[in-house]
This record gives structure tokens, sequence and C-alpha cells, in this order.
């Protein structure tokens, strides 16, 4: 059987500090960026790591909101935010620039990414923020999302992202933290999930319907207390089935 490969994706640089763990294990990462955590030392602590082990690198603006980890809609001018934005981005770029690396994607962070999936303006905000950028970039963005509509209209390209330890509803939005069923914490319940998205391009949602959805890269989160062990054994068993992280 031909091998097959897929994407993993990590969200990094959070203050968890286990990104020597998790970047072996992973292909691509998101790098928090001074608006719900991080800091540039702790971007440039990341940066390296992701150099050494040859690990896509994402920039992960979200509101700015350090308070509440970026989790909560903030209430903040649509200008405002797009400002917010392009500085947490360029905060990254500046650390990148000095270590002669270069910026894959962007994915936004907790309630900003939850919110553009759905809301035209916060869509629109993420969209004008990569389009004031000097060059192109891609965006990892939900599949059927009002997110990824808007990109693909302004010729920014989408990498459709799953959800690898997080539950989902029908409508493909994800299961609210405030409910305890949010995030998997089982390890063969996660390889289970991304295999079924993988294999059959469909989601178990937390009602046990199977919803079509497409997604080129998974994400585990890298502040989720499990996130090694989960990684560890999702990679393991994508092996045993033939699929490769790359």
């Amino acid at each position: 059987m031909e091998k097959q490969y897929i994407d993993i994706n990590v969200d990094v640089g959070e203050g968890t500090g286990n990104e020597a763990q998790l970047l072996p294990l992973v292909s691509s990462c998101n790098i928090a960026c001074g608006g719900h955590a991080g800091d540039e030392a702790t971007m440039r602590t990341v940066v390296k790591l992701a150099q050494q082990h040859h690990v896509k690198i994402g920039a992960h603006p979200s509101f700015p909101d350090k308070v509440n980890f970026g989790r909560k809609v903030l209430n903040i001018s649509y200008e405002d935010l797009i400002r917010s934005l392009l500085n947490q981005i360029r905060d990254l770029l500046r650390v990148l620039n000095e270590a002669n690396a270069t910026l894959h994607h962007i994915k936004p962070h907790g309630a900003l990414y939850n919110l553009a999936a759905i809301d035209a303006e916060a869509a629109r905000a993420v969209i004008e923020t990569i389009n004031q950028l000097p060059f192109k970039v891609k965006l990892y963005a939900p599949y059927k999302s009002v997110l990824a509509y808007l990109a693909l209209k302004n010729n920014i390209e989408v990498v459709f992202e799953g959800f690898a330890d997080r539950n989902y509803n029908e409508d493909l939005t994800l299961v609210s933290r405030i409910h305890e069923n949010a995030v998997i914490k089982d390890p063969e319940e996660v390889f289970k999930h991304v295999y079924t998205m993988v294999t059959e391009q469909k989601v178990l949602t937390v009602n046990n319907a199977k919803i079509d959805i497409k997604a080129e890269t998974f994400c585990v989160h890298g502040d989720n207390p499990n996130a090694e062990t989960l990684l560890y054994y999702l990679t393991e068993q994508l092996k045993l089935k033939n699929l490769f992280v790359s």
C-alpha cells in the first residue's frame, strides 16, 4: 500500500512550555504572537525549535485579550481588530526574519477563529489583515466556514482544518468549551476521530451523526494537558494505517 501523508498542527507558545516535546510529533505549528499569549522571548524559543524539527511555522493571532486567553469575543472595533492582528503578526515576522525563517500560514485563535467561521465581519477582518501583508500566506480555516469562503474569494489559499481533540456539532462548529464534552481526552478516541475524517471525509458529531467534512490539517491543542500523549498515540496509530505526518 502506498504511503499517504497528512499534516498535524499544534498551537504553541502559549505558556505551557511543552514545545520541545510536541514539535517532534507534528508537521506545522501555530505560534501565539502576543494577543492571547506569548511575547518576543517565547516566539524566539518556539521558532528555534520549529526550525530544528523542520516544522512549518504559522502565526496564531487572536483578540488582544490575555486575561481570557483569547477565548471570549472581545468588544472591539473592526479597525482596532485589524490593527491588533497586524501588530501581532508583524511581531512574529520580526522574530522570523532574525532567524531566517519563513511564515507558512496564519490561523486565528480561539474566539476569533470560532467567530470568523460564522460571522462575516470578523472573517473580513482576518481577510483584510492577510491582504495587508506584503507576501502570500496560507490560511488555516474550517471547511464550509464563512472565513474559508471569503478567503477563497480573495484568492487566499485555504488549508481546511479539522480538530483532533475537539468535538463537533452538526453545523461543523466546535462544541463550546462550557460543555464537559468539548475536549476529547482519550487517545483512542482522538485517533478514531481523525481517521474517520481522513478516510471517510466525515466527522462523527456529539449527537452521533456523521457529517461531511474536508480537512487537510488536523489540530491538537498544545494547552491540552494530554497533548503529548495524544500526539504520540495519534502519530503511531496513523503509521500503522500507512498514514504519515509530513
